[in-house]
């Protein structure tokens, strides 16, 4: 009888928990929590097709983006070059992978400011910066002819998108004969560009944690240069950060300005010195200026 009684108990005390399950719904799978907790949902059309295009990269406005490019290897995928050493003053083309764990050559790449590969070559004292568009051959190898003038050890960046998410790998290149590194310029409000042209920095206080927004205008003889759109925006902008090279991630607020105004977000990640490579086209010539910006803690 006692044997009886227990089994009883324990069935309506079953029963009970199971009209409580119900009650209270599902329990929620790991895609809906990440959903929840404010990531992107890979299911919104708007947001992937912003992403296909260029024009998000996998952070929204507001959202602390961690430096990247500090290493070769990162998350499962490997940035291997086939040609680390290159010839000074001479045109050469730079191959290179992105490999995953087993050493096999990754060729599904998402489309990101209307490429699938951004390179980016720069030397270790932020001086001779490059930013080119390599094209993959059949068997995941990119390519792209390259030209180093001066002596020195070079960063280079592989910048991509794969499974919607940003990345960026980098490695090293070298130019044999002695290097004279020069300083990093002072932070100034305005620079000359490549092309003749002077721009304005405007960049407020910036310090550590919350986004800034670094708004350029670009002027010839005082009068605004009408900006076209490049790479799917108004400009396109790369913030290295000095000493050990970090890659920060930069998305633009707008598309080109006939004003010669552009505009983009960043989050600075440390106190220190910044280069940023502002560039813009102007007709049919891709324009840059640099600049050196001071963040505060």
């Amino acid at each position: 009888m006692r044997i009886v009684v227990f089994l009883l108990s324990l069935a309506a005390a079953f029963g009970i928990a199971v009209a409580a399950g119900a009650a209270l719904g599902p329990e929620p799978t790991a895609d809906a929590l990440t959903t929840r907790d404010g990531a992107m949902d890979r299911h919104d059309g708007k947001e992937a097709a912003a992403m296909a295009d260029g024009h998000r990269d996998g952070h929204g406005a507001g959202a602390v983006s961690a430096p990247r490019g500090l290493a070769a290897a990162d998350d499962g995928l490997r940035l291997v070059v086939a040609t680390p050493e290159l010839e000074r003053g001479r045109m050469r083309t730079l191959r290179f992978r992105i490999v995953d764990t087993q050493g096999r050559a990754m060729r599904a790449f998402n489309r990101t400011h209307e490429r699938r590969m951004h390179t980016i070559v720069v030397r270790r004292d932020l001086t001779g910066f490059q930013h080119v568009h390599p094209r993959m051959d059949a068997d995941g190898t990119w390519s792209v002819p390259l030209r180093l003038d001066d002596p020195g050890s070079y960063r280079l960046y592989a910048d991509f998108s794969h499974d919607g998410e940003p990345r960026t790998l980098a490695s090293d290149l070298r130019v044999d004969g002695g290097a004279d590194l020069l300083p990093l310029p002072d932070p100034a409000p305005t620079a000359g560009s490549d092309g003749g042209d002077t721009v304005h920095l405007n960049a407020g206080q910036p310090r550590t944690g919350p986004e800034t927004t670094l708004r350029f205008a670009v002027e010839r003889n005082g009068q605004p240069v009408a900006v076209e759109p490049y790479l799917g925006a108004g400009g396109h902008l790369v913030a290295l950060r000095e000493g050990d090279l970090a890659f920060l991630h930069v998305h633009p607020t707008g598309a080109a300005g006939r004003d010669g105004r552009i505009a983009f977000m960043s989050t600075f990640p440390s106190a220190g010195r910044y280069r940023l490579f502002l560039q813009y086209r102007v007709g049919a010539q891709v324009r840059t200026a640099a600049f050196t910006l001071e963040v505060t803690p």
